[in-house]
């Protein structure tokens, strides 16, 4: 029997979910933390999908593929960014990790976690 709490439908679990929605708040905040600075929209644009050019790792194999786009996927990069550009002083820091950290957060909205190194479908949030 499915404990309830947690198993929505099939395929839908709570902590899906809850993943799905931190994503999405991440993306927001991102987003509008970017725009509130005055930053351009074109760059924020133009940048949004920079991070997926990780996945050019795929073509020496899954394992290699994997390694590059979760180490491009994780928000522990564009904090430290963040927090060594907001203490050296880097003006380019802030647009660079606020346009990084909304990728990864409109990836986890959508679906696209970590990898795992089989399969390029095969993340952390499941099957894509």
């Amino acid at each position: 029997m499915a404990n309830t709490a947690t198993t929505l439908s099939p395929g839908r679990s709570l902590p899906r979910l809850l993943l799905h929605a931190e994503g999405a708040a991440v993306f927001v905040a991102a987003t509008l933390v970017y725009f509130r600075l005055g930053l351009p929209w074109w760059a924020f644009l133009l940048f949004l999908l920079a991070p997926d050019l990780s996945a050019a790792g795929y073509l020496l194999g899954t394992r290699a593929g994997s390694i590059t786009y979760n180490l491009a996927h994780v928000t522990v990069w564009p904090l430290l960014v963040g927090l060594a550009g907001w203490w050296l002083g880097w003006s380019w820091a802030a647009p660079v990790a606020l346009i990084w950290l909304a990728h990864i957060g409109m990836d986890r909205m959508l679906g696209y976690g970590l990898k795992y190194p089989d399969a390029f479908k095969h993340t952390h949030l499941d099957q894509v």
